[in-house]
């Protein structure tokens, strides 16, 4: 079963439900799906769905970041559930090691030999972590590694 159609069978789950958390969570997961897919052109492969998915759960953090200075508990309880169900879709985080390694891996695949590189690197390095770390965690791992080569 693809994730598209794992996110609208849970959809059906919370209407039956009448989970409304869960259902504003999947709806406006299934809208910013569909809009990458009319910006694209086509339908999303599971990569890009990862990766629109890894784009609202970065956002709610970001809300949950900016709440948390303005004294919003309420708000910062909200957006904490949304972000739990977002994570449920996505795969395990990748742990610093695991960037590291990933890392070193494209580096020789690139044959990358200082920091000019980089943008080589983070080419092959992308696809393979998309929706599993985030994306100025990788870029802070590979410019601190390529600084040592």
């Amino acid at each position: 079963m693809s994730l598209v159609q794992k996110i609208r069978d849970d959809l059906k789950e919370a209407l039956r439900k009448g989970d409304k958390e869960r259902l504003s969570v999947v709806r406006l997961m299934l809208a910013n799906i569909h809009n990458a897919e009319i910006a694209k052109g086509n339908s999303l492969d599971e990569g890009d769905v990862l990766g629109v998915i890894a784009k609202q759960a970065r956002q709610t953090r970001e809300s949950i970041d900016a709440f948390r200075k303005g004294n919003r508990g309420d708000l910062v309880k909200k957006e904490e559930a949304e972000l739990a169900i977002l994570e449920g879709y996505l795969p395990q985080r990748m742990s610093r090691e695991e960037i590291v390694a990933a890392a070193h891996q494209a580096i020789e695949e690139a044959g990358a030999s200082g920091p000019g590189d980089k943008g080589k690197v983070m080419g092959k390095l992308m696809p393979r972590v998309k929706g599993k770390a985030e994306g100025s965690e990788v870029n802070a791992i590979v410019s601190e590694m390529l600084a040592k080569l």
